[in-house]
This record gives structure tokens, sequence and C-alpha cells, in this order.
């Protein structure tokens, strides 16, 4: 970038960050080169609706990201982890008798198909944990060099009484860091909040060679070895759920700071939790909902609008109720898309209010407003792009109406249920009123929806 002015975005955008605890302008190291780094998923089973909402969060924020600091002066590098290393891996491998790639692969491939079906694009980067063995054990390595962590009965643990600033991101402070910590009790440990770094593995576990003997590494130096590996030392925005914020963020802080003298990030970005009809989700109460269940109940795209209309860091109480109405509002503005047929949209900007609210630390259900009053201004080639513009920043309305009312329907249901709907007219044509009930009960008795709008009928899956 020498000798050529850095790129400056057209609109401020302020992010709360909760290192500081207060709302932030966001100004990127390099704007040439913007990283954001996520804490994905660990796959060992389905995704449920938690892990969905920050995949939706931090999506709608990477597509704010390219577009406030788009190509060719600038490029968002944004990585989201697998994590295909873990005790519950293991446990899950042992107790179907096979490796434990069979098991990340599988639902490796479920989260993939899910978070597709919720409109999430995929990450530039999804760094493995088990390919990443290296850098980690590099890590290690600087972080016993520096006098920051020791090896106590073949495992190698961070010395947080060796780091000042420990319990800075939490705010946790004594014997608080220990709450939520699951901390194992281990006589070796100088401090009960010291963390492994790395473990022994016994011959019937995953392992690779180290310094210190066969073993794997701990949880929390894989994200901070796969961040530096391919964004930095230093990233411009970490995020994930605010249950990761201790012990996993506070921890990935404390080894990524001793070793190398920097900070992690300069933005910590964590979104609320969810309950399911004001119940705290939990999979001993029955209350998790799988995200495959949900989409054989609605369209993904309600459940990713479900989630958007409530800000990204307040909690959110996931009900039916939420869900259905987010599926009549966009029956709603889809209905509204494909009855201005006669209006091709016209390629404009996303306007300056839905844009204002966006980048005011993402508040979504203030850009959802503002997406509900360009609804009503789309009766213009310019409105309609203005609509479809902002919708396409939410990951809403990129589908052609007629698809999003048509659902999983067949192409031969499709012909048989336009078939019906051309007899209807035929018999309405020849004031034949018993007929046209008849049609209209046959396709209320496949699920079909119809709505006259002047001369032409419309339809739709009932959800």
């Amino acid at each position: 970038m020498r000798g050529k002015q850095l790129y400056v975005p057209y609109m401020q955008l302020k992010l709360y960050d909760t290192a500081t605890r207060k709302k932030r302008v966001f100004e990127p190291i390099n704007p040439a080169r913007i990283s954001l780094y996520v804490c994905g998923p660990t796959v060992y089973g389905p995704a449920h609706i938690g892990n969905a909402r920050p995949a939706i969060v931090f999506d709608v924020l990477a597509r704010l990201l390219r577009h406030l600091y788009p190509p060719p002066e600038s490029q968002l590098i944004y990585a989201r982890n697998i994590t295909d290393l873990d005790d519950k891996i293991n446990k899950k491998a042992a107790d179907e008798g096979v490796a434990i790639e069979v098991i990340t692969a599988r639902y490796r491939a479920q989260y993939h198909a899910d978070m597709t079906a919720l409109g999430v694009l995929r990450p530039d980067i999804e760094p493995h944990a088990t390919a990443h063995i290296a850098d980690m054990v590099a890590m290690i390595e600087q972080l016993m060099a520096s006098g920051h962590a020791y090896e106590a009965e073949g495992h190698v643990l961070f010395d947080v009484a060796q780091d000042p600033q420990y319990g800075s991101l939490s705010g946790r402070k004594g014997k608080d860091m220990l709450a939520g910590a699951r901390v194992e009790p281990a006589p070796f440990k100088r401090n009960a909040a010291d963390f492994i770094l790395w473990k022994p593995s016994s011959d019937d576990l995953p392992g690779w060679p180290s310094p210190w003997g066969r073993g794997r590494p701990g949880w929390h130096i894989e994200c901070s070895a796969m961040a530096k590996k391919h964004l930095g030392e230093t990233i411009d925005i970490h995020g994930g759920g605010l249950d990761l914020q201790f012990p996993h963020h506070e921890n990935e802080c404390a080894q990524s700071r001793c070793a190398h003298n920097v900070p992690l990030a300069r933005f910590w970005l964590h979104n609320g939790l969810l309950t399911m009809s004001g119940d705290k989700m939990s999979k001993s109460q029955g209350n998790i909902k799988l995200v495959t269940e949900l989409l054989d109940e609605a369209p993904g795209e309600a459940i990713r609008l479900a989630l958007l209309q409530t800000h990204y860091r307040r909690p959110l109480d996931f009900t039916p109720d939420l869900v259905s109405q987010s599926v009549k509002n966009l029956d709603r503005l889809y209905g509204l898309l494909r009855d201005k047929t006669e209006f091709v949209p016209a390629k404009v900007e996303v306007p300056q209010q839905f844009m204002a609210a966006l980048c005011d630390d993402l508040n979504t259900p203030e850009a959802l407003a503002a997406l509900f009053v360009l609804a009503k201004q789309a009766d213009t080639p310019q409105g309609k792009g203005a609509l479809l513009a902002a919708g396409k920043m939410l990951g809403l309305l990129q589908q052609e109406p007629e698809n999003w009312f048509a659902g999983d329907t067949s192409s031969a249901q499709t012909a048989e249920i336009e078939s019906l709907i051309a007899e209807r007219a035929r018999a309405r044509a020849a004031k034949n009123y018993a007929r046209a009930d008849e049609m209209r009960d046959k396709l209320a008795a496949m699920g079909v929806a119809i709505e006259d709008v002047g001369e032409q009928t419309n339809w739709r899956r009932m959800r």
C-alpha cells in the first residue's frame, strides 16, 4: 500500500467491543486486508439453533464489511474454524467403533448443509484443528520459553499467575474465574485456573508426537494457533457466542498475548444466547431444537429472519410464534416483489437509513424496520432495486418470489397445481362456481393456498 491512499468507507461502522465494554468506531489495522475470525462448530453432532445464531450474525457482519471495504482496494479475510479434535468426538467415535474422521466428516457435511439452508455464506478460510497441530506445538514452545507455561506429568499448562492481564476480557477476578470454567481438578496444577495446552494420549486416543510425548492439544490453543497462522498475530475482529467469552476466549487472549507480546484482536464481538420458549436450552431438559428439525417445519430464510429480529448482543427467546411471524413477513415481502413484475429492479446503492442501522453495531431490528419502509416504496424500478439491495445485506429476498411461495414443491407437483388453477379459471369463466370451489378444495387438500389478484391467481404452500 506504499504510495497509495488507503481506502476509507463511505459510512462509519461502530461495533461494541466486549474487551473495552463500549461501542467503538471500527478502524482496521490495514484497510487493504481486514481480518475476521469466528469460532466455528465442534463436529460431533448435528447443529442446534443456538449454533446457528453466531453463524448468521457474523455472516451479516462479513457482508457488511465487504460492502464497506470492497475490492479491489480492500479484501476481507473471514476465517471460521472447524473443531475436529475434541473429547466428545473421541467418545462418539468409540461408541460407534469408527475413526474420528468418520464422525467429523459426517457432521461437518451436515453443518455445511444446514448453514447453506439458512443463507449463510461459506467463510474464506475454514481451518481444521487436526491440520494445525504443528502450529499449536510451536506456540506452546513459545509459551514454555517465555515462562508462561510449564510441564507437569506429561501435561503442559498455561500459568495464569504469569499473565497480569488474565481476566481482562471477561472481567472476572479470583474465584470468579473458576465458575463455569469446567475446571478439572488436578494435583499437578500450580493454580486451579491454569488450563491445559497439551495433554497425553493413550494408545486408544488420537495423538501426535511432541516435545512432551505423544498427545493432543487443549481446546483453547487450537483457535489461537489457527488465527495466527491464517490472519496474523493481531486480527481486527474475533467473534463468537457469549458462552465462549469465558473461559475459551479469555484463554485465547492470554496465550496469544503472552506468546506474541501483542493483543490477539482489536475488537471482540459476542452474540447473546438463546432460550426456547422462555427456558434455557438444555439437552437434559430436551428443549434443544436441531436446525434440521426446524428446516422440516419452516423455510431456512424464515428461521434466519427470526434470528435477526433481536439485536445480536441481546438474549433471544426462540418460539414457534417467532418463526411463524417471520414466514408471514416474508410472504408479505415476496408478495410485493411478485406483484411488481412490471418493474425491473434498478441497480442502486443500499439506502442510507438502512445502512446507518447496520453500521450502528449491527442493529438488525432497526435495519429490518427500514427494510419494511423500503417495501412500501417498491413500486418503481429504483424502489424495487433498493429493497433487494438492502435485503441482500441481511441475506434475505434473494430468491425468485415464485420459488419462495412454492417451497419444496417438485416440478411434477407444480404442474399439477397449475393445472388445477387453470381448470378453476375455466370454471369461473363459465360461471360454474361449484366446479371452481371443487378445484380450490383440491388445492387446499394439497396444502396450497390461492389468492386472486385481478385476472391473475397466485398460489403458495401453506406453512
